[in-house]
Parts: C-alpha cells; structure tokens; sequence
C-alpha cells in the first residue's frame, strides 16, 4: 500500500485543504527530495522550521549521539543535563532579561504557558491580541487568535480576550498612509484598552512579523508605541517568536527590529531544526510567579530534542545564520520587487530577511487573488520550487527558504517564482 492510500485509509486529513502531491524520501540542505526522485528547493522549510537546513550535519549528530545515551527521563521529574545546557543558553542569547525557561514540545504549548505565566505574574486575566494573528491549534492559542478562517467551528471561546487592529499597513483598517497616520495602529490600543477591557489586561500578545496572516511586518515605531501603552495600563508583553524567530527575519529574534524587551518570549520551530521542543522563557521575577503545580510537562524538554537545539544554536552562531538570511532576503526582495514593476497580479513585497510576502490582489482595489496564488504555488512545485500560501484569504505567497540558501539557490528560486506569477498574472 502506498503513502497516500495509508493517509486516506488511516489519517485524518479532512482538515487539510490539498496536499501538495510529493511523497519524501529524503531531504538535505535547502533540498526535498521525492519518492519518484524528483529534487525540489524548498522555499518553505517546512513553515519556518528547518533554517538551518534539513538534516543539518552538527544537528543530527547530536541527536544521534544523545539517543545513544537515554531518551527520555522526564524533564521536571529528574534533573536532565540538556535542558539545563539549553535553558543557560537561551539566556546568554535572547533579548533583554529574559532568563528562566519551561520546555514544552510545540509553538501553541509555549504560548499557553506564556500566557499562564503572565496571568500569574499580574495577578490579572484579560488578554489583547492582534487581528489577522495566529498563535495555534489548541483551545487557549485559538482564542487570541484573530482570524475567523481558523477558528470556526470551535467556539466559543475564552473569555476576557480584546483584538488591536493588525499593522498591516497595504490594508491598513484606518484607510491612511504611513508615515502620516501617525502610526494609529499603534495608538488604538489606549483605545481597546480603555473601551473593550474591565481594566485587568495581564498581558499584549503578538508576533513581532506575523507569519500565518501574510507576513505583515509593522511600522518600525510599532512595538514601542503598543507595548508602552499595555505596560502603563499594568500589563506585560508576551512576544510570539514561534515563527519569525531564530535568525528568520535577519536578527536572531524578531522583536530585536524593534528595540523592545518582552518580559516573556514564546518559541519553537526553529529552535530545533526540525526536533519536536517548544518553550517560554521570562524574566527572573516572571519566572518566579509559577508555584508548584501551577504547570507540568511529561515529554517537555526532551533530552535528544534539547542535544539537537543546542547544536543548532551552535550553527546559528557559528554560520552567522541571521546575517547570511538578512543578505540573502535583500537579494530575494531586490528581485521581486523589479518583478513587481511588470506584474499587476503582485499587489506587494514585504518581509524581513528570508520571511517573505507576495501579497496577490486581482485589481487596483486590491481584491484579493485566492485562486491566483493556489496557482502561482502549484506552478512553481511543478517547476521544482516549493513555497507556501497564507494571508487571512490565502492570498500571499510565503518564501521562507531555510538560512543556509546560496546566492545561486536564491536566484533559481526567485527565476520560477517570477515565472509563475508572470503566467498566472497574465491571464488577469
């Protein structure tokens, strides 16, 4: 029986809209390779994950080396060596005075906990999140997440939660420009503050460049603006990085764009390198709001998922990761943007390093273009690119190679990405 008769015989997939039609054999570097034999270049990395590369050598190894050894022992059981490695190393490297770290296998675990934490900390229980947002699956990340396309069918939802407006400034709510809005997206927050809470916000959750809305990337005043105004009304700041962290947007972390400190920092994908391990890291005096009890998890921190982060760790430092992804997203975005120039079906380019948005719009009134994209992806898989789709309609095109692309691989990509929007553009 192949791959997919065993998913239709035995998965669920009913969730899924269409599967991309490539059965992997194997993967290395910034390439997917098919049960059939066909090569792919993957500008997707497997939504952000694989930066450092798929089966990165150093990485491998270290699992391999840590399986020898034990696989697991229960991180907040018994005392696990690489998780205290691991745990000292993300405060030596993450912003501010982030320090203490609880390990959890996944981006929407970490934000639960995130958000636990804070509400512990403030000793308050209201939320404000962001439109076109996206923080998980589960129950809780479901319910500070701003897009209805995710969420329907699974309400209602937690209470206590206000949504500010996205800093999506090529749709911008307010229907001005930046500069001269005065960045009111920011601004907005004194008002879902002072009319959408009971005065108990605990914390503003948002990502720093928001992935699964369309790779939105705020104004640079932004966080400084938004967080002021959270913290002055007594809460704190959660920053999602699950995404746009570890060396994605040209920094190590996203917030770094931004000039400001969260108190707590969800994270995962990336942490790794393909490993399944998420965690939330915080202040000392965060940290510290936690009593026993308060939170647990059974396969969190696990030993051979920790070995592999602290290797991939290494490669980032070592291979200068975030700077080689921010040259090589300039040399992507100098690329689309002369596309854009001679393709009406590219609305616009945006990102930061090597997360990357081509918003698709059918028209001057910018109409989304939901079909378009579905086939400007399915032209450039057929064409040996794989890249993904996102936007609150679907109607941005994601390149999110792994960090270690060449300057060559960069330039095939971009050639059939360019191609494909060419074709499917033509026909508008």
């Amino acid at each position: 029986m192949d791959t997919k008769q065993l998913y239709d015989d035995y998965l669920i997939t009913s969730m899924v809209a269409g599967f991309e039609p490539i059965t992997v054999a194997k993967a290395a570097g910034c390439n997917v390779t098919a049960d059939d034999g066909k090569q792919y270049l993957d500008c997707f990395s497997g939504i952000a994950v694989v930066n450092a590369g798929h089966n990165h050598p150093r990485v491998v190894a270290a699992a391999k080396e840590q399986i020898d050894r034990w696989v697991h022992c229960c991180t907040y059981v018994y005392y696990n060596p690489r998780a205290g490695e691991l745990a000292k190393l993300l405060a030596e490297i993450t912003p501010g005075k982030l320090q203490k770290s609880f390990f959890c296998n996944s981006g929407a675990e970490a934000i639960e906990g995130a958000l636990r934490l804070a509400k512990q900390f403030t000793k308050r229980h209201e939320l404000i999140c962001l439109t076109q947002s996206f923080h998980g699956r589960t129950w809780g990340t479901l319910s500070i997440t701003g897009n209805r396309g995710r969420k329907k069918g699974g309400g209602p939802y937690a209470p206590g939660i206000a949504f500010a407006p996205a800093p999506y400034c090529y749709r911008c709510p307010f229907k001005t420009t930046y500069p001269g809005c005065g960045v009111a997206c920011a601004e907005f927050l004194d008002h879902v503050l002072k009319y959408q809470t009971c005065g108990s916000v605990a914390a503003f959750v948002a990502e720093p460049v928001m992935g699964e809305g369309g790779i939105i990337v705020p104004p640079p005043e932004y966080y400084k603006i938004a967080v002021d105004l959270v913290r002055k009304d007594g809460g704190v700041f959660v920053t999602d990085e699950v995404q746009c962290g570890w060396g994605r947007t040209g920094k190590l972390f996203a917030i770094e764009h931004y000039g400001v400190e969260p108190e707590i920092m969800a994270t995962a994908k990336g942490i790794a390198d393909g490993f399944p391990l998420g965690a939330f890291i915080a202040r000392a005096d965060v940290a510290g709001a936690f009593t026993p009890g308060d939170h647990l998890s059974t396969f969190g921190g696990n030993p051979v998922s920790c070995a592999a982060s602290i290797a991939n760790i290494g490669v980032m430092r070592e291979e200068k990761l975030p700077e080689r992804s921010a040259e090589r997203g300039a040399q992507l975005m100098a690329r689309f943007a002369a596309t854009k120039e001679k393709c009406r079906l590219l609305g616009e380019v945006r990102g930061k390093g090597m997360m990357i948005g081509l918003e698709l719009v059918k028209d001057a009134n910018k109409t989304p273009a939901v079909d378009e994209a579905k086939q400007v992806k399915a032209f450039c898989r057929e064409h040996g690119v794989l890249v993904g789709t996102g936007g609150q309609f679907g109607q941005v095109v994601r390149v999110q190679p792994p960090l270690i692309m060449t300057a060559d691989e960069a330039d095939r990509a971009a050639d059939v990405i360019e191609q494909a929007l060419l074709k499917v553009g033509a026909a508008l």
